[in-house]
């Protein structure tokens, strides 16, 4: 459904944060107001079984995986669920966003070269705070920490780049704890059949999104 319209991220260097925004940009402003398009995307979620299996769901987020390119980079939509809070972290890969409905308060702490096990967290200097609103977009490299608190029910589209390191830091403000997480290769079965979404919650995010005519 969306071979043409992304082909120009299969050869894209992920490390080059002008050039994500420049190619993913037109992608995600394409679904943002193609309607229908996007619509057919979240439907065949359901007919699709890996599609479906990478699709997460979490006490304050549901991801939907709407596409699983072989160059490595995924199409997402995220609804932010009542509760939704970051704490500053950074990723393994390079995204962008736009944002379909809702806000969040976006907070960027710098480059990741702070973060190891035994940071001090509370010395974390917040050097942006913004609100991302509905239609705003952005593109994130990969070693940028940051934290988000959401709207409830604000709705995201994300395209994600192939993973670019093993791991990712997140860190605590209130404990003052750092953990390393890993990507979904190191997870336990039991890990991930916890967070895979059911086809009944896949079924309850199409009809949310639906009756808030975002599809």
């Amino acid at each position: 459904m969306i071979g043409e319209l992304t082909k120009p991220l299969h050869s894209l260097n992920w490390d080059d944060t002008p050039a994500v925004e420049a190619a993913t940009s037109k992608v995600l402003t394409t679904l943002a107001d193609d309607g229908d398009l996007l619509r057919r995307l979240v439907h065949h979620v359901l007919q699709d079984e890996h599609l479906s299996r990478l699709s997460e769901h979490y006490d304050i987020l549901d991801k939907v995986v709407l596409h699983d390119d072989p160059a490595g980079w995924r199409l997402r939509l995220h609804v932010f669920l009542p509760g939704y809070y970051d704490r500053p972290h950074n990723h393994r890969w390079t995204y962008s966003s736009q944002i379909l409905r809702g806000s969040y308060q976006h907070t960027l702490y710098g480059l990741d070269d702070v973060l190891n096990e035994g940071m001090n967290v509370a010395a974390l200097q917040p050097y942006m705070v913004r609100t991302e609103q509905a239609s705003d977009s952005y593109t994130l490299h990969h070693r940028m920490i940051h934290a988000a608190v959401a709207e409830p029910h604000t709705v995201t589209l994300i395209v994600r780049g192939p993973a670019l390191k093993d791991r990712f830091l997140v860190s605590d403000r209130e404990t003052g704890r750092a953990w390393w997480q890993y990507g979904a290769a190191k997870e336990s079965q039991d890990e991930a059949e916890r967070k895979r979404m059911s086809l009944t919650q896949i079924n309850q995010v199409i009809s949310d999104l639906a009756a808030r005519d975002i599809i």
